[in-house]
């Protein structure tokens, strides 16, 4: 059996706030103690540890070397427990999933899809919120899981493929009523609608096809795929999009692919979550439906 020797907590919030704020005064102002209750629970985690986390100097400390180092543990050990408390405290229910992803991934292809999840699994609640395009902090909120779309994310986290990044030409069909586009260099003549962060995708679709931008081309940016897309539906120009993300767009025909040509962008949408954390049945219902939905395998269960 294990037995963990682990000092009170309380002292170790005061040491946490005294090394963070440099003062016992200060520490004790934010943990609503007075500062001789915080110097008390420091010397007694001092006593439990055998060494010195401050060096004491009439109404001065210091942090010691032995505290520095401490601290690092502690800090990350105080963010693990409150990200826990916070999760369990807002989704008690292990049916409840808390999820974020980018703007476009949920309102163009989750929520179309919604009821069908629903349906399967009417005990789970989905908590959505719109992210996921530049870091997602798990330590800090009480996200469970998320869509990440980008490069591969790094490997403090467990990763999921959910659709590598693979986009076309789109615009509303009255741009192609009015205009004859049935080839690359044709679409160099209209306006192209460009993502701010992706302009090269145009440049690389169209060399792709032996297509050679002269810089004279007519161009409007976004700060989003959503508002790409939303210039793209208005009739105002030709935006790239990932046939997935506009699958009802394309079913309506409230826009189409004036001109069949595709490129990987190299970039995809992840399904992340941090290792070593609990999958909790909501959890693993959800990731296993849009792994299978998305055309890939569900995971073997946990």
């Amino acid at each position: 059996m294990l037995i963990r020797r682990l000092p009170p907590l309380n002292a170790l919030r005061s040491f946490e706030a005294a090394a963070r704020l440099n003062s016992f005064n200060r520490a004790a102002e934010e943990l609503f103690v007075t500062p001789s209750a915080v110097s008390h629970q420091i010397k007694s985690l001092e006593e439990f540890l055998g060494l010195k986390l401050f060096h004491r100097e009439k109404r001065q400390v210091q942090i010691t070397v032995a505290g520095e180092k401490y601290l690092v543990a502690v800090q990350h050990a105080l963010d693990e427990l409150d990200a826990a408390t916070r999760r369990l405290m807002s989704a008690p229910n292990t049916s409840a999933v808390t999820f974020e992803a980018p703007p476009a991934f949920l309102n163009r292809w989750l929520m179309p899809r919604i009821k069908d999840f629903q349906a399967l699994y009417p005990d789970v609640e989905l908590r959505l919120s719109a992210g996921g395009v530049s870091h997602i902090d798990f330590d800090h909120s009480d996200l469970d899981m998320a869509v990440f779309f980008g490069d591969k994310p790094d490997d403090d986290l467990e990763v999921h493929l959910v659709h590598p990044s693979k986009v076309v030409p789109v615009c509303s069909p009255r741009l192609i009523e009015d205009a004859s586009i049935e080839s690359l260099q044709d679409l160099t003549r209209q306006t192209l609608i460009h993502v701010t962060s992706r302009r090269n995708e145009w440049t690389r679709l169209l060399r792709q096809g032996g297509v050679s931008m002269t810089g004279q081309e007519k161009g409007l940016s976004f700060s989003s795929t959503q508002l790409a897309l939303g210039a793209a539906l208005e009739g105002i120009g030709v935006a790239l999009s990932d046939r997935e993300m506009i699958s009802r767009e394309l079913h309506y025909g409230q826009l189409v692919v004036p001109v069949e040509a595709e490129l990987v962008t190299g970039k995809a949408f992840y399904l992340i979550y941090p290792k070593g954390r609990q999958v909790t049945y909501g959890m693993r219902v959800f990731r296993d439906w849009l792994l299978e939905v998305m055309g890939l395998e569900p995971l073997a269960e946990e």
